[in-house]
């Protein structure tokens, strides 16, 4: 019989409520035996081979942390990139500084592009957002350099600006995108569907093996920074399916990988996938839980979308909409939103589905309720992903058709205080991510990244749901701030619910996967103002620790 290990430690928080802490937990194969004190694992200790590790006996052991939403493929296209970002960037080989008006931006632009010795290299930054940095279009970057291909990418990553470089580079002219949709040639701007066209015109660039394996390398990185045991892949495929799932077999499959990976596909890039074939979308969807394995696994997932990026303010608004008139863009028009959604409802899937705005979470209520009444199920995981805007009714709705919510809180601190001015008024931009609301229906509710839209570092994502503290320093709505307690819940158990995975993760008892977060504080001593500044200084994943390296970043 194997060897036990007992882990020791000042105190570890379970997040299990009838057994909230304890001192030692006792790990054999990658599993939990039992959680407790040295005296009350002493029947184990008494019968079985056992060692004692006390590395931790200072230290303050969580349930290791959960990440339901992030984009490991966007990440590894974007880490190479120039970050050019209105806030500060804690990376854990970089600490970014704020760029936040105009000037500055085209500054550190020029300074990039002359910091480049050759003069025919791609130029890509990433961070861009006009309610900082101004209008930036092809003219703008042209100033900088008419030759040299640069792309400045949006903070939201649904959009991008290109100059006459790019456009030459990858032989693009008006006639090529005439009357194509949500492209402006003039101004070399391409949002949503058209961001999503200019992707596929540069992956040979984005994707090629060197550059992505590099970024993919960064991604382990980042998310070991932030103390992930498990992350959510929430689209795989967004850029090339295939390229993505063998780089991140061959970089994130590996034993020096400690964390696993649920890999969600959409399903436009299934529909996309099989156009021509035999087989339809979701038979394909279907056969994809063969291919898993033990770090990369896929089950009965898929992921649909709504309305457009929250940060490019193209979520869709109900009356009165945005200060300036408009009302945001679909990404899937209603009509066909409806159809994947029950497609995949009837087959049996948890269905994902991200949504910023007001009347993109109509929408998905709508479609939820619609299905409900064709074909009931209970437990489905029917999961609104990002849950930026939302109406008290709306949370009750969804309360009743036994909804999840995976939210990205970041929205509110990096945007409330813009978009009191420039966007939705006080009142709307006070109350994104209405989350205290959320728990008091009982619905589950987690906190996820969307990496990059978000620092990967969930107690900082904590931080913000407890505090409600705006980048201006404002508290927004604090109605509707969490307790500590709800807010470590939304980085683990409930986390894992989000990932069907709440028998397996989340917490700390018999039975489950040895994944710890080990922090140098006690969340409850510091309170909701500390939680950002605690540090997860190693994670022990399937009873593996790995202690986390810093490279500059603090």
């Amino acid at each position: 019989m194997s060897e036990i290990t007992v882990y020791t430690a000042r105190k570890i928080i379970t997040m299990c409520p009838s057994w909230p802490e304890a001192t030692a937990v006792a790990v054999r194969d990658g599993r939990i035996i039992e959680v407790g004190s040295l005296e009350s694992l002493s029947p184990w200790l008494a019968q079985n081979p056992y060692r004692i590790d006390d590395r931790f006996s200072d230290r303050v052991v969580l349930p290791g942390l959960i990440d339901p939403h992030l984009h490991p493929a966007m990440a590894a296209v974007l880490l190479p990139m120039r970050f050019i970002t209105a806030m500060e960037w804690k990376l854990p080989w970089e600490h970014i500084e704020p760029v936040t008006t105009h000037d500055a931006f085209m500054e550190r632009l020029l300074e990039i592009h002359e910091s480049m010795d050759d003069p025919d290299e791609p130029l890509f930054t990433w961070g861009y957002h006009h309610l900082w940095h101004g209008e930036i279009r092809r003219e703008q970057i042209n100033s900088v350099s008419a030759t040299r291909p640069i792309v400045v990418w949006q903070r939201s990553f649904h959009e991008l600006i290109m100059n006459d470089g790019m456009l030459q580079h990858l032989a693009l002219d008006a006639d090529a995108l005439s009357g194509s949709p949500q492209i402006d040639y003039k101004g070399g701007h391409f949002y949503e569907n058209g961001a999503f066209f200019a992707v596929g015109r540069m992956a040979g660039m984005l994707l090629s093996p060197e550059r992505f394996a590099e970024g993919m390398r960064r991604l382990r990185e980042v998310a070991h920074y932030g103390g992930h045991t498990t992350l959510g892949d929430m689209a795989l495929g967004i850029f090339d399916f295939d390229t993505e799932l063998e780089t991140m077999r061959r970089l994130l499959d590996g034993n020096d990988t400690p964390f696993r990976t649920i890999l969600v596909p959409t399903a436009t890039v299934m529909r996309l996938r099989t156009q021509g074939e035999e087989r339809d979308a979701r038979e394909y969807v279907d056969g994809l839980v063969e291919e898993s394995s033990h770090r990369l696994r896929f089950g009965k997932r898929i992921k649909l979308l709504t309305d457009g990026a929250f940060f490019s303010q193209l979520a869709m608004m109900a009356e009165p909409g945005y200060i300036d008139g408009h009302h945001g863009e679909w990404i899937t028009i209603p009509e066909q939103f409806e159809n994947q959604a029950r497609e995949y409802w009837n087959a049996g899937y948890a269905i994902h589905v991200h949504c910023t705005g007001d009347l993109g979470l109509e929408l998905a209520l709508d479609t939820l309720e619609k299905l409900q009444w064709e074909r009931p199920r209970f437990n489905h995981g029917f999961t609104i992903e990002h849950f930026g805007f939302s109406t008290p009714e709306q949370v009750d709705r969804l309360a009743l058709l036994g909804g999840s919510v995976s939210a990205n809180i970041y929205y509110l601190h990096e945007l409330s205080d813009v978009f009191t001015r420039e966007g939705i008024g006080t009142e709307r931009a006070s109350q994104m991510a209405r989350l205290a609301s959320c728990f008091r229906a009982g619905i589950r509710t987690a906190l996820h990244s969307d990496f990059t839209m978000a620092p990967a570092l969930p107690l900082n994502s904590a931080w913000v749901a407890a505090n409600r503290v705006n980048a201006a320093g404002n508290i927004m709505a604090p109605a509707e701030r969490l307790s500590v307690r709800e807010a470590l819940e939304a980085i683990t158990i409930n986390a894992a619910g989000i990932l069907g995975m709440q028998d397996e993760i989340g917490s700390i008892r018999a039975g489950k996967y040895a994944d710890f977060s080990v922090l140098d504080a006690d969340p409850f001593e510091v309170g909701a103002n500390g939680l950002k500044d605690i540090s997860v200084v190693a994670t022990v994943f399937e009873g593996t620790v790995h202690e986390i390296q810093y490279h500059g970043a603090d």
